[in-house]
């Protein structure tokens, strides 16, 4: 099989040529087509819920929430493991299922039992993003030193998550650092307790007067004029104007029971860079399974929109983007290919003394990485570290290396001591000319490896009839065409059995 592979070769060599052209395009078109990331996504395939339930403590989020929605959650197929954890007026689960299982058919049948979990109303359990724990490829931070920082936080919130959800392959937007603003009620309980009031009047009033009403409509002629009432507050004066409650006639509002401002909800925690103690950051979370180049490609594009629509004084800084760590994985593996070809055709070159030959083991390398390439866009396997450096480029050139060696060494034992040159082994067998035959390139792949099947060594050799001065040594005679041959045979055998 190898004999005929490498005849064929040899002889065709137009279309040995163009399947190498080929196998070159198809490498480069597959290269162009391949998610090109930092490293590999191991993580398992998980989904997350979370449930809200604001004022519980972690006791009754675990009794009354987690472990109500663990009870439907496992008996979904190809679950492994559910892990979650409680904490004030929060409950996070975290559900994973056997490798290989479908994203979205995971968030699916999850969507479909929390569904039946009984739990209390007022807890509204929602999936996390589509995203993995390597899936932040984007980091900003807003600074401005005209707003308050409440303001830019309310900004981000509003204006630049759903802008930026807009991109394709984004999943979601962390925003971190300050602080989430809040219309406050500071009710005094003594007058509270003078008017005869309660805390959960004056939260029934104020979620009652914030909405708008919508009614029918009124026909005019060909027209018709929609009926709608508008209740939604639009400053802290219409809170303060909120009815709670009428004794004997006369309105108890908001204000004649305490003070309404503007602040923040508590924080946990804050976010600092540098000097600056107290920032506000958004993080770009990557949907699973996207290209990283293309998603921060649509960022920086709708970056450049969002600037637009950023009051005068506020500024959006990027300090974090996903593609440096991929441009460096990308440059390693470029540049240890260089390196490896050409510390290859130095120590063949050094060794053969034949440039040729060093620069036709070198080619193996670009060759086998392309036809690597070809084979990880056919299994979906994205270009990172891990998977470009397993590509072992020792391994590669090893065979070629021997194979071209061993060539080389029987090319150079055609020429005989003495200046004397084997004949070419398809001249006429009648004429003498050719005694034996070596074919180098089928001796040189039987010999090579052992991996490799061997090939026997083909010799052909031709009696003549001798001289007289052959036949009687005492005659003074040199040795004759037979004895020559038979050297030459022995040679050839040793060779291979060596």
């Amino acid at each position: 099989m190898i004999q005929r592979l490498v005849h064929f070769a040899l002889h065709q060599r137009f279309i040995t040529v163009a399947l190498a052209l080929l196998l070159t395009a198809g490498g480069v078109v597959a290269f162009s087509r391949l998610p090109s990331e930092a490293y590999p996504d191991v993580v398992d395939v998980e989904v997350d819920v979370i449930t809200i339930w604001p004022g519980h403590a972690a006791e009754e989020v675990e009794r009354l929430v987690t472990i109500a929605l663990e009870k439907e959650l496992n008996g979904i197929a190809h679950v492994t493991f559910i892990r979650s954890f409680s904490i004030f007026g929060l409950s996070n689960i975290r559900v994973f299922f056997a490798d290989g299982t479908d994203n979205y058919w995971s968030r699916q049948q999850v969507l479909e039992r929390i569904g039946q979990a009984a739990i209390p109303a007022d807890a509204k359990p929602q999936l996390g993003p589509l995203a993995s724990a390597i899936g932040e490829v984007y980091r900003y931070t807003l600074e401005s030193k005209t707003m308050p920082l409440v303001e830019v936080k309310a900004l981000q919130d509003w204006t630049l998550e759903r802008e930026f959800k807009k991109v394709p392959g984004v999943a979601d937007i962390v925003s971190w650092g300050g602080g989430i603003k809040q219309y406050q009620i500071t009710v005094d309980p003594a007058r509270l307790r003078a008017y005869n009031l309660t805390l959960k009047q004056v939260f029934d009033a104020v979620a009652a007067n914030n909405s708008n009403a919508g009614g029918s409509y009124i026909r005019q002629g060909e027209d018709a004029l929609m009926v709608r009432g508008i209740g939604l507050v639009q400053s802290t004066g219409d809170i303060e104007n909120i009815v709670v409650a009428a004794q004997k006639g006369t309105p108890v509002r908001v204000r004649d029971i305490g003070t309404v401002g503007i602040g923040t909800a508590i924080r946990f925690g804050i976010l600092g860079k540098d000097h600056e103690d107290d920032l506000v950051q958004g993080i770009v979370l990557m949907r699973k399974g996207e290209n990283p180049g293309d998603v921060i490609d649509g960022v920086r594009k709708k970056i450049a929109e969002i600037q637009e629509l950023l009051p005068p004084g506020v500024e959006l800084k990027p300090y974090y983007s996903r593609d440096r760590l991929v441009q460096t994985t990308v440059t390693t593996v470029m540049r240890n290919l260089i390196e490896g070809a050409t510390l290859v055709v130095l120590l063949l070159s050094l060794f053969l003394y034949n440039l040729r030959a060093a620069f036709i083991v070198a080619l193996t390398i670009p060759l086998s990485l392309l036809f690597a390439f070809i084979f990880m866009d056919l299994r979906g396997i994205p270009a990172n570290l891990l998977s470009l450096g397993a590509i072992d480029f020792g391994i590669i050139v090893d065979g070629a290396v021997i194979m071209t060696e061993n060539i080389m060494r029987h090319l150079s034992e055609r020429h005989l001591p003495g200046g004397r040159r084997l004949p070419d082994p398809h001249a006429d067998p009648d004429s003498g000319a050719g005694e034996l035959f070596l074919p180098t390139a089928a001796v040189g792949a039987g010999e090579s490896s052992p991996a490799l099947a061997p090939a026997p060594l083909h010799a052909r050799h031709h009696l003549v009839r001798p001289t007289p001065a052959a036949a009687d040594p005492g005659r003074g005679g040199t040795p004759g065409p037979v004895a020559l041959r038979v050297h030459v045979a022995r040679q050839g055998v040793l060779a291979r059995a060596g």
